[in-house]
């Protein structure tokens, strides 16, 4: 079952989404719960019989849950922007209106919240990313995109944490490691973190 929430996204929503979480993942009758961006996946254990019931129940507690704010850690990425490590940054920059330079300065200016993870294992969709800086993803992905590349899709800014097909604008990449599936804590975000990138000349990370 999703539920999906009506636009537009906002922190508080999401907060009461991971509240939600939190909730769901402690029936019985769910075997996975998914947070998403203003949505929430739920997967029950006895969809055929439960259905009917879980929908009533996940509205009535959707309209009870409050705001759930994690412990937030703070955490910087190192980045290299343009050139071979951002190729699309000249693009973005083109489509908004502004310098290569004043792309990287509002992109490193902001403290993005992580709102959750998906796409694969430690990807992290931000919320935070300056109106201005919106661009449309690419009209044809990318058959492979480097770990640590930093893009821009949309109204989304995020990091590839593995190499993978991609339709999102590069603009930069960073040495960081965002999945080590031999970890204790196998992803470098969860949702709640604050991320701030800051830039770096090639080399220097």
């Amino acid at each position: 079952m999703v539920l999906e929430l009506e636009p537009p996204l906002s922190l508080e929503s999401q907060q009461r989404i991971w509240g939600l979480t939190q909730r769901l993942l402690e029936s019985p009758a769910v075997s996975e719960v998914i947070p998403g961006m203003n949505n929430i996946t739920v997967v029950l254990r006895e969809p055929q019989s439960l259905a009917l019931d879980g929908i009533e129940r996940i509205q009535r507690w959707w309209e009870e849950s409050e705001a759930m704010v994690p412990e937030s850690r703070r955490i910087e990425i190192p980045v290299i922007y343009g050139g071979s490590f951002g190729p699309d940054l000249d693009e973005v920059a083109g489509h908004c209106g502004l310098s290569p330079r004043q792309v990287v300065e509002l992109h490193s200016s902001v403290d993005y919240i992580v709102y959750f993870l998906g796409f694969q294992p430690g990807f992290a969709y931000l919320g935070g990313l300056a109106q201005k800086l919106e661009t449309p993803r690419r009209a044809e992905p990318r058959l492979i995109v480097p770990a640590g590349s930093v893009g821009i899709g949309g109204s989304q800014t995020g990091i590839y944490p593995l190499a993978t097909p991609g339709g999102w604008q590069l603009i930069g990449q960073t040495p960081v490691q965002l999945f080590n599936p031999t970890a204790e804590m196998p992803t470098l975000l969860t949702p709640g973190d604050t991320v701030r990138f800051v830039p770096q000349k090639e080399g220097v990370c």
